[in-house]
């Protein structure tokens, strides 16, 4: 039998105020006068944390659009103006959520892979490393910090390019750059960290790596949304290492339903990964009772609002779209409902799923 041997991040900071280390982390990778890019949330144009950016000679910030999850034409724009602005870079470093993350991840590989980020769409078709990256979390909860891939939506489908060149070099886990986060936006991207983390511990992959990362994370959840009362500096340090630990217990494992579901609503509508995750979840008691039941009641306990009634009114055509992109998630259906999956999960199932969203 042949075990998975899988690329981890290289590096790791943790600690409130770690931030401030970065221009010490990124000297020694510096490469003449080759600048670093921080592709930085445009969420923070005008805020402190812009200010705070170390920069160096021909250094530039990029004030990365992610009002929508990352494109692959976005992704190959950014690596086409840095070559010609600069031919070479020394690094990328991402600093957001998980869109930011999983964009830098993508530039720094198309700095090095010839043609579209679109190629690379799928499992091991990226062949080159990339620059030297470095993400750095401003939202707990989506593992993308961790993570082997960076999820794109591309001309025809939204898959990572999930390779062992994907993960970061280097990371920066400061759990003060996530105290001012919008309530909602943590909240949909906390559970982002609770639902894969269901998925992991309740998947056909699972083995005793992937649940003792996956126990924690979940602990980790449910101490911050189910036991605690209002929101502190705790809940912060808590949630981005649930978020570590989340994102590490689906590396020698995979997601599940609710995963591969916001996919094709990703696609197609645009709905941002942690709100739709929240959004399918919300629907799959037959296949996670006990953890949508929580949910539910993590729903209730933080006030929030999940949207109902999200596909009313969509045509054959566009619930084929986002049933295609779905299925193309193979590995996700095979962790959720076995090596049988396919007869279990047919079109006509997924497209009354996907009827009740």
């Amino acid at each position: 039998m042949t075990f998975r041997n899988f690329k981890m991040v290289g590096y790791v900071v943790y600690g409130r105020g770690c931030f401030n280390q970065l221009d010490e982390l990124l000297a020694p990778h510096r490469k003449g006068d080759a600048p670093m890019i921080f592709l930085l949330d445009h969420y923070f144009e005008n805020r402190p944390l812009a200010r705070r950016i170390p920069l160096r000679g021909k250094d530039k910030v990029i004030f990365a659009d992610v009002s929508y999850e990352p494109k692959t034409s976005y992704v190959d724009r950014l690596a086409t103006e840095l070559k010609q602005e600069f031919g070479t870079v020394s690094g990328i470093i991402g600093i957001g959520g998980g869109s930011t993350m999983d964009l830098a991840k993508a530039v720094s590989l198309m700095m090095t892979n010839p043609g579209s980020s679109a190629d690379y769409q799928g499992w091991d078709l990226v062949k080159l490393p990339g620059v030297y990256k470095v993400g750095i979390p401003t939202l707990s909860g989506t593992g993308a910090e961790v993570s082997r891939t960076t999820v794109l939506t591309g001309p025809t489908k939204k898959l990572g390019m999930n390779s062992d060149f994907t993960p970061f070099d280097q990371i920066v886990l400061d759990p003060e750059l996530t105290a001012d986060a919008p309530v909602n936006q943590r909240f949909y991207t906390g559970m982002d960290c609770y639902i894969h983390c269901i998925e992991s511990l309740e998947g056909t992959y699972l083995n005793e790596f992937s649940k003792s990362y996956g126990e924690k994370a979940l602990q980790l959840c449910q101490e911050v949304y189910v036991k605690k009362q209002g929101w502190d500096a705790d809940s912060d340090d808590k949630l981005m290492m649930a978020s570590y630990a989340g994102g590490m217990s689906i590396a020698y494992s995979q997601v599940g339903v609710a995963h591969a579901v916001s996919y094709g609503l990703a696609y197609l509508l645009g709905t941002k990964h942690g709100i739709g995750n929240c959004i399918v979840f919300d629907k799959l008691e037959e296949f996670y009772p006990e953890g949508v039941r929580e949910f539910k009641k993590m729903v209730e306990k933080n006030k929030i609002d999940i949207p109902q009634h999200i596909t009313k009114g969509l045509t054959d055509e566009q619930f084929n779209t986002m049933i295609d992109v779905s299925l193309v998630m193979k590995p996700l259906w095979e962790n959720a409902l076995g090596k049988d999956w396919e007869k279990i999960m047919t079109r006509d199932r997924l497209r009354a799923l996907y009827e009740k969203l």
